[in-house]
C-alpha cells in the first residue's frame, strides 16, 4: 500500500502533467495596474472591445468586486476601523476569491482575463501604507502571475488633479488613516505620492509594460494594441504553476481533474 506522501506525490505529477497538456488552450491573463485618475478603467474597456472585435471571449474582473468578501470591506471602510494591516489582509481574501471562482476557470476554459487592477495594487498601496512587502506577497500566496500587465503612469500631480475633478477623495482612497491629515485633497496628494513610488519600484522589478497615461486616450489604446500583439506567449513560471496545482487539487468537480485522479 502507498503512503500518504506518496499518493499526494502521485497525484501532484498527474495535475502537473495535466497542467503541461492545458498549456496551449489555456487563457491570457492581463493586468491593468497603475494610480487613481490614470485612466486605466477607460483603456481596459477599451481593449476588451476590441478583443471581442477579435473574436476572443472576455471575461473582467475588477478589484474590491466579491460578492462573499466586498460588504465585509464596505462596512468596515465606512466606519474607518481598518488598519493597515487587516486592510490588507481584506482585499487579500476578496483577491483569493476572485482568482479561484472567476479568474481560474475562466483561463481553464481558454478565456481571456483583463484585471481591472491586480495582485500589484495591493502591494503598492500597502507597501505605501508602511507594511513589509514579503509579509503582504504571503498574505497573497500562492500568486498567480500575469501573462502582461499594463502599468498606467502619470505624476501625482496629474492624478489628483484628475481625481479633484470629478469627486471628493474617500477616506482610505486618500489615505487619511496614515497621513492624519483632514483634508482630504492634502492627503491624497501625499498618498498617492507613497503609491507611485511602489508602482514604480514595482514596474522596474518585475517589468511591466509602461503605458505612457499623460498621452491622449486615442494614443494610449493604438499603444496598448500594438504592444498586446507583438509580445510572444510564454509558458506559465514555476510559481504559476504551483498556484494553479493548488487550485486543481481542491477542484475535482472539473471533469478533466476527475478523470486525471
Amino acid at each position: 500500500m502507498q503512503t500518504k506522501p506518496r499518493v499526494l506525490q502521485n497525484a501532484r505529477r498527474r495535475l502537473r502533467d495535466l497542467l503541461a497538456q492545458r498549456e496551449d488552450k489555456r487563457g491570457l491573463l492581463i493586468a491593468f495596474e497603475g494610480p487613481d485618475g490614470s485612466g486605466k478603467t477607460t483603456q481596459r474597456k477599451l481593449f476588451k472591445r476590441w478583443l471581442q472585435s477579435e473574436g476572443r471571449e472576455v471575461v473582467t474582473t475588477k478589484w474590491n468586486s466579491s460578492p462573499l468578501i466586498k460588504p465585509l470591506i464596505k462596512a468596515r471602510k465606512a466606519i474607518r476601523s481598518l488598519c493597515p494591516e487587516e486592510f490588507c489582509l481584506l482585499h487579500a481574501a476578496d483577491f483569493r476569491y476572485r482568482l479561484e471562482t472567476v479568474v481560474l476557470p475562466a483561463l481553464w476554459e481558454g478565456k481571456t482575463v483583463v484585471a481591472d487592477r491586480y495582485l500589484f495594487t495591493g502591494l503598492a498601496r500597502d507597501a505605501a501604507r508602511g507594511l513589509d512587502l514579503n509579509w503582504v506577497f504571503n498574505a497573497y500566496a500562492p500568486l498567480l502571475w500575469p501573462d502582461m500587465v499594463f502599468y498606467f503612469s502619470v505624476s501625482p500631480q496629474t492624478s489628483g488633479k484628475r481625481i479633484a475633478a470629478v469627486r471628493t477623495p474617500k477616506f482610505y482612497e486618500a489615505g487619511q488613516d496614515i497621513t492624519e491629515l483632514q483634508d482630504p485633497f492634502q492627503s491624497y496628494f501625499k498618498f498617492i505620492t507613497r503609491v507611485i513610488q511602489e508602482y514604480e519600484a514595482l514596474s522596474q522589478v518585475f517589468r511591466f509594460t509602461t503605458v505612457d497615461a499623460e498621452q491622449s486616450i486615442y494614443d494610449q489604446h493604438c499603444s496598448i494594441r500594438e504592444l498586446f500583439e507583438k509580445t510572444p506567449r510564454r509558458p506559465w513560471a514555476e510559481f504559476n504553476v504551483d498556484a494553479v496545482l493548488d487550485w486543481l487539487a481542491r477542484a475535482p468537480q472539473r471533469e478533466e481533474v476527475r478523470l486525471e485522479l
